[in-house]
């Protein structure tokens, strides 16, 4: 395939939603130089979803792909068994074998969305890791000191409260880095949170005899609440969420972000951007319309835009309320939500209904422990956009 060398486009490539790129000069005179490159980016399956925050760095690579370059999409299925301690002040919970299968099951589906997987390669690191044998995981570790890996931010601050830190914590980097000699890598991308594990692949690769790759490091986006987009927080909109819902948490997000939003999640450009009303609502329904359409194309997102205007600007009911039939007559609150699938977890579930986002048949509810009673129609609402209609049996 042609090289495009277009230099708009690179330059496009190298800095919209890009916090940093090492070594920038490097990797700006390689892209012009007609030179296919080696792109590589890997996802830990540490969730069974990816959503638009994770969404960003694939939407990089594929602009690299489009340029007609080769892009290396990478499961960290045994990466994830240790899990990226970037950015965490925790050690992250231990995943089994058996939940990182069930993760993987949907994602070749979810990044296809994105990136031309027909014209990507698309591997499993532990292809590789696991042939590793003790003696050459001890080799791999001489890339680093126990000084470089305890001066990571998260792991002084971890010291610094008398925190656990795991040596398989350390072992990540290695791993990741250890990647990127496998697949070749002459460029790999990540979020900004994860420097650390960037640099060791240089490090690694140039321990193997390679020349170092360039990093390109994608900004970090926040979720709906503000707080930084992430699964365990439950403020993010999936790629695969229905149109409807992905709809309606565009719409709930801060007016603040709505710049950022149009940057990091869609194709839009500034000179668009700026033609649009200046009223927050106004850009957010634009907003939310081209997200929407990314994922599941202009009719759904059409369609989306309409139901949400009809609900929130005439104060219709949705059409389509789910329906769910209980055996029981009565029910704690929380188990309620779990149970009608309005909350994913009690803690989830608690935080929901102490911010006063559930009510029962119009009436807010915000003691977690109520008894709900069941004995006729009852309609739960969750947040702005979530109904489920309860019939008794």
């Amino acid at each position: 395939m042609k090289i495009d060398i277009d230099p708009a486009k690179i330059e496009r490539l190298l800095t919209r939603g890009v916090m940093e790129v090492i070594e920038k000069d490097h990797l700006r005179k390689q892209l012009l130089s007609g030179k296919q490159l080696r792109i590589k980016l890997g996802f830990d399956p540490t969730g069974a979803k990816i959503h638009i925050g994770r969404a960003i760095v694939l939407r990089k690579l594929r602009e690299f792909q489009d340029l007609g370059h080769t892009v290396v999409f990478i499961v960290g299925d045994a990466t994830a068994l240790i899990g990226d301690p970037s950015d965490k002040l925790d050690k992250r919970p231990r995943l089994t074998t058996e939940k990182i299968k069930e993760n993987i099951k949907n994602y070749k589906a979810q990044v296809a969305k994105i990136v031309n997987l027909r014209k990507a390669e698309f591997v499993f690191n532990s292809s590789w890791l696991k042939k590793l044998s003790f003696l050459e995981g001890i080799e791999l570790a001489r890339s680093f000191t126990v000084n470089q890996m305890l001066a990571r931010r998260n792991f002084s601050e971890r010291l610094e409260k008398h925190g656990k830190i795991g040596l398989e914590e350390m072992s990540y980097p290695l791993m990741q880095g250890y990647d990127s000699v496998m697949v070749k890598a002459d460029v790999e991308l990540g979020g900004f949170d994860q420097l650390f594990n960037l640099k060791a692949g240089r490090v690694i690769q140039e321990r193997f005899g390679k020349p170092p790759q360039d990093i390109a490091m994608t900004e970090m986006l926040e979720g709906t609440d503000g707080r930084k987009m992430s699964t365990s927080w439950g403020n993010v909109i999936n790629i695969t969420d229905e149109p409807n819902d992905m709809f309606g948490k565009v719409m709930s997000v801060k007016d603040e972000l709505i710049p950022k939003y149009f940057e990091l999640c869609t194709d839009v450009s500034k000179e668009e951007v700026a033609k649009l009303s200046a009223h927050p609502k106004e850009r957010k329904l634009y907003l939310a319309h081209e997200i929407v359409k990314l994922y599941h194309g202009e009719k759904a997102a059409d369609e989306a835009k309409a139901a949400w205007e009809a609900q929130f600007s005439r104060g219709e009911m949705p059409a389509d309320i789910p329906e769910i039939k209980f055996t029981v007559s009565k029910i704690n609150l929380i188990d309620l939500l779990i149970e009608t699938h309005c909350a994913q977890s009690k803690s989830e579930a608690r935080r929901i209904v102490e911010q006063g986002g559930v009510r029962i048949n119009g009436e807010r509810k915000t003691n977690a422990s109520e008894e709900i009673t069941l004995n006729k129609e009852t309609l739960i609402q969750v947040g702005p956009r979530k109904y489920v209609r309860v019939i008794p049996r």
